[in-house]
């Protein structure tokens, strides 16, 4: 049977996707060889740390296999979902995530209190209601303050500051994962100043209680479940951001992704 245009549509839109993270691990692969991060010891070790701080939020990039499972889907489409198909327990939201109505059509204001400054930030309600009602929930409970910011990424094109693990390591709470994915950008960009929802690799309903802020123009490819939702902006104070860019990243650490070099922390997040 052939191909709908709108499956071919799909499977080309994946193959693209499926294109640019190949090449990032290229590039990845091409940078640990020059910079010897494949070494023993400390070296090793920093390693394991970029790879779990990159699975904490974005997800790895294919296996061969799985692209060329991709270029198959042109010509043989995937058999169409069952109209009566129940979600599983991982696309599920846990009992205690907030409403998406208690936000819906809402735009709430607000501070980020840092300890190396503040930032002033917008969420939108209307875009993202669910991202908008989990972050004001959870704002109102004080569950931020003293949580760090623990990784930061200062690659040419990907530049970021995530925040918002309670343990201070990136793992997330197992018990408070919620979904879908709302207002995902088609192009992959996210410009400086936009505040998204880390979440787990290739799961629509793996997001968490940690968000990251973009700090300057930002490319980051979608995986198997779409991008990355964004649920608002910075408003001011994003300089105190790129400050802690310029910082650098806490000595040890290699390549560009790892724990900030100046300790950072949220003494408090207020939204109305």
């Amino acid at each position: 049977m052939a191909a709908s245009p709108r499956e071919t549509r799909e499977a080309k839109r994946r193959i693209q996707q499926m294109e640019a993270k190949r090449e990032l691990r290229r590039d990845q692969e091409k940078r640990r060889k020059r910079d010897n991060l494949v070494a023993g010891g400390a070296g090793a070790a920093a390693v394991i740390l970029a790879v779990v701080l990159q699975l904490t939020v974005f997800a790895g990039n294919p296996t061969e296999a799985e692209f060329a499972a991709a270029e198959a889907d042109l010509a043989t489409p995937s058999a169409p979902a069952s109209p009566d198909a129940t979600p599983s327990a991982s696309q599920t939201n846990a009992a205690n995530i907030p409403k998406p109505a208690t936000a819906a059509g809402k735009t709430f204001t607000g501070e980020l209190k840092l300890n190396r400054g503040t930032l002033g930030v917008q969420l939108d309600g209307t875009k993202a209601p669910q991202a908008a009602a989990v972050f004001k929930s959870l704002a109102d409970q004080g569950y931020y303050k003293g949580v760090s910011c623990h990784r930061l990424t200062t690659g040419e094109n990907f530049g970021v500051l995530q925040c918002g693990s309670k343990t201070g390591d990136g793992q997330g709470d197992p018990n408070y994962t919620w979904g879908p994915l709302e207002n995902t950008p088609a192009d992959n960009k996210y410009p400086a100043g936009t505040i998204a929802v880390a979440r787990t690799g290739n799961n629509a309903y793996g997001n968490g209680t940690q968000f990251f802020i973009v700090y300057k123009d930002t490319a980051i490819p979608a995986d198997s479940a779409g991008g990355y939702t964004i649920v608002g902006k910075v408003t001011s104070g994003l300089d105190t951001v790129t400050k802690i860019a310029a910082a650098g990243l806490k000595t040890g650490e290699n390549g560009t992704d790892g724990a900030p070099a100046e300790p950072v922390t949220i003494d408090s997040f207020s939204l109305k």
